[in-house]
C-alpha cells in the first residue's frame, strides 16, 4: 500500500489573520479540503494520513461538519477516508507522528506533502510515486526564471553580492516520495536544524535525491498574495 502524509501546521502569521492558513478559503473551500482531495483524485487507495497540531483538531472537525467533508476514520483504515494524528514541534517531528501509523513492515511509497499547496498536478503526483519505486526517494522541482544573486550579508542594501546561474538551481516542491523502509529509517535520526524537508533528512542519511518535473501552479500558499493567486488557478 501506498501513502501520503499531509502536513499541516501553519499559524497564518504571514498572512495577518488569526485563522491558520490551511483553513482559509479558496474557491468556497478551506485550502486543506482542497489539498486532500487532490490526492484522493490520484488514487481511491491510497492512504492519506493528515497531521493537525492538537488544538487544530476540534476546528478541523467543525469544519468537515460545515461543509460536508468526510471526518478521520478512527479505526481501521476505510476505503475513501483517512487518518489523523498530532502535529510534532517541527515539520520533522511531525512527519515522525505521520510514519508512526505506517506499520513497521509496510512495502511501498510514502510521500510527505505541504497542506497548503493544493495544486500538485495529478500527472506530477503519478510521477513522484511511480519514479520512487525504483530510485527510492523522489523530489519535484521547477526550473529558477528570475536572476538570482547571492549575498554576503544580511543588510538589505549590502554591496557584498554577486549574481549566480540560475541554471545551477531548481525551487523544490512537494509531494516528496520515497520508500517507506528508507523513509522510516532516515526518520531515525537525532533532529537537525539543517532538516529544511524530507529530502535533505534522507540526503544526511546517506542517500541519494531523484529529481523528476514538477508543475509551476503547485504553489505554497503563505501570504496574501498567494492566495490571490489561488482563486485565479481555482476560477
Amino acid at each position: 500500500m501506498d501513502y501520503i502524509i499531509i502536513v499541516a501546521g501553519g499559524k497564518g502569521l504571514r498572512m495577518g489573520g488569526d485563522i491558520p492558513k490551511q483553513f482559509l478559503p479558496i474557491g468556497g473551500k478551506p485550502i486543506l479540503m482542497r489539498t486532500l482531495e487532490r490526492f484522493r483524485a490520484y488514487s481511491e487507495t491510497l492512504q492519506i494520513i493528515l497531521v493537525l497540531p492538537k488544538d487544530q483538531h476540534d476546528y478541523w472537525l467543525q469544519l468537515c461538519k460545515e461543509y460536508h467533508f468526510p471526518f478521520p476514520s478512527t479505526g481501521e483504515t476505510e476505503k475513501g477516508l483517512y487518518l489523523m494524528t498530532d502535529g510534532g514541534e517541527t515539520r520533522f517531528h511531525s512527519v515522525q507522528h505521520g510514519l508512526a501509523l505506517i506499520p513497521d513492515d509496510a512495502q511501498g511509497v510514502v510521500g510527505v506533502h505541504d497542506g497548503v499547496r493544493p495544486f500538485p498536478s495529478i500527472e506530477v503526483i503519478r510521477n513522484c510515486y511511480e519514479t520512487a519505486r525504483t530510485a527510492k526517494a523522489v523530489i519535484p522541482v521547477i526550473p529558477v526564471v528570475e536572476t538570482l544573486r547571492h549575498v554576503e550579508s544580511e543588510e538589505f542594501h549590502s554591496s557584498l553580492s554577486k549574481t549566480v546561474p540560475r541554471s545551477d538551481y531548481r525551487l523544490v516542491q512537494t509531494p516528496q516520495t520515497f520508500d517507506i523502509q528508507l523513509l522510516k529509517a532516515a526518520n531515525q535520526q537525532p533532529y537537525n536544524d539543517n532538516f529544511t524537508d524530507d529530502a535533505s533528512v534522507v540526503e544526511s542519511y546517506g542517500y541519494p535525491i531523484t529529481l523528476v518535473e514538477g508543475n509551476r501552479e503547485n504553489i505554497k500558499i503563505t501570504t496574501p498574495y498567494d492566495l490571490k493567486i489561488a482563486e485565479v488557478l481555482i476560477g
